[in-house]
């Protein structure tokens, strides 16, 4: 048995991702294998307040790899965002003899993560996030999944603007980073792609339209970002006043891309990323994010990862420019 850490914590926070059931079950199988508890916090932070602490067995988080969402659940937890609530988790993680503790999130968890550590809690984080806007790593947990949610619903509403020669505007998730619509868009062959880091205009939609609708086109897909500055209501709305040849109709994907059974890229990146979580605690890691570097695993400073923003590579951008001719 490891003689520092006896007693893991583990809790997903934020919006939940495609894959966190993977992770958890390796964060639970890799710490009992090396002697740990480790002890599941439902409802993410808040959970820590409300006393929702359980120890996981091998048998608990059996026949979860396949199922999206989160078996541990998750919540927002205002608490978390000031320093006496900060305080009072530390304190109770501390009450429930919990050594060490791995939070599965996005930037905010991080955020939360970093914050217990400045109380004394050794913490490692896990990247679970489909907007894949956190630094540190090339893809986060959820991302592979949602993408082949987005994929299949542009070929679906490809079929039905072909047949009616429409233009169908798509929204996806991403607030302030636009990988999730910039990747749909050229794996979907978009015409148009609107994300936050390439700002655009309803007039220069307008305009591309037309030239494919004169390229003789027989649909278009606009993929919006919901970060994007041109939002995706507004340009259903000019351009259906201005003379584009194609009819336009909206679709507002929402949180269908958050669910489903995780990809067998993410199942594997879920469990490569737990068990590196628990080995690096064991081998005295804290205040680090584990992360896909490449081909391998690697740990970064979790100061850097909520500190260093993550955009869209415009590379693709422009290649999906080309490609759309």
């Amino acid at each position: 048995m490891n003689d520092k850490i006896k007693r893991i914590g583990v809790l997903t926070s934020g919006g939940d991702a495609p894959g966190m059931n993977p992770c958890i079950r390796a964060v639970v199988r890799t710490g009992l294998f090396n002697g740990c508890e480790v002890i599941g916090i439902r409802d993410g932070y808040a959970g820590i307040y409300t006393g929702e602490f359980a120890p996981l067995e091998a048998r608990h988080v059996g026949g979860i790899i396949q199922r999206g969402g989160t078996v541990l659940g998750t919540a927002r937890c205002p608490e978390m965002f000031e320093e006496a609530g900060q305080q009072k988790a530390a304190a109770i993680l501390r009450g429930e003899g919990i050594d060490a503790l791995v939070v599965i999130g996005g930037d905010g968890s991080m955020r939360g993560a970093l914050a217990l550590a400045a109380q004394g809690v050794r913490v490692l984080g896990i990247p679970g996030s489909i907007d894949n806007d956190m630094w540190g790593t090339n893809m986060a947990i959820g991302v592979d999944t949602a993408l082949n949610t987005l994929c299949d619903a542009i070929d679906k509403l490809r079929d039905t603007a072909s047949s009616h020669r429409r233009a169908f505007l798509v929204e996806t998730m991403g607030r302030n980073c636009g990988y999730l619509a910039l990747m749909a868009g050229v794996i979907g062959g978009a015409e148009v792609i609107l994300i936050p880091e390439a700002p655009s205009s309803v007039e220069a939609v307008a305009e591309s339209l037309v030239e494919a609708y004169q390229r003789g086109k027989t649909h278009s897909i606009v993929v919006v970002s919901e970060g994007a500055n041109v939002k995706v209501a507004e340009l259903a709305a000019r351009l259906d006043e201005l003379d584009v040849g194609f009819s336009t109709r909206m679709s507002i994907l929402g949180h269908i891309q958050r669910g489903g059974r995780p990809s067998a890229f993410d199942r594997l990146l879920a469990t490569r990323l737990g068990v590196k979580a628990v080995d690096a605690l064991l081998a005295g890691g804290s205040e680090v994010m584990v992360g896909l570097r490449g081909r391998d695993i690697e740990l970064v400073p979790l100061a850097d990862v909520v500190s260093k923003p993550r955009e869209a590579n415009l590379e693709y951008y422009e290649m999906a420019k080309m490609l759309a001719f």
